[in-house]
């Protein structure tokens, strides 16, 4: 069962909680932008398996958003962080390139 600590409110909360909200960090194509980057955004984005940052919602809790960085092969949970920045903590990061060497998603290196 994947349990993760809301970093709001500080509960350790599991799935049936939380409310999914797909991937995080993710540039929204819509009206004003070109067809290649809509096209883009809804069918070539990468889904590879391993490390993913996803949004979730405390729903039955603080009701406040939230990323976590986890593995969808092992729901090893790598940390979670607010959904009002920009980009994965550095403690983040370098916690998912100490078990998982080479990784990137997108621009996170």
């Amino acid at each position: 069962m994947l349990i993760l600590r809301c970093p709001f409110c500080g509960m350790d909360v599991d799935e049936t909680d939380l409310q999914p909200g797909g991937e995080a960090h993710l540039k929204r194509e819509g009206p004003g932008s070109s067809d290649e980057d809509f096209e883009d955004y809804l069918f070539l984005r990468a889904n590879p398996k391993g490390v993913h940052i996803e949004r979730w919602r405390h729903a039955y809790g603080c009701g406040k958003w939230f990323h976590a960085a986890r593995c969808t092969n092992t729901l090893e949970v790598f940390g979670t962080y607010p959904a009002q920045t920009l980009e994965p903590p550095q403690e983040i990061k370098d916690k998912i390139a100490g078990k998982r060497p080479g990784w990137s998603w997108g621009v996170f290196k």
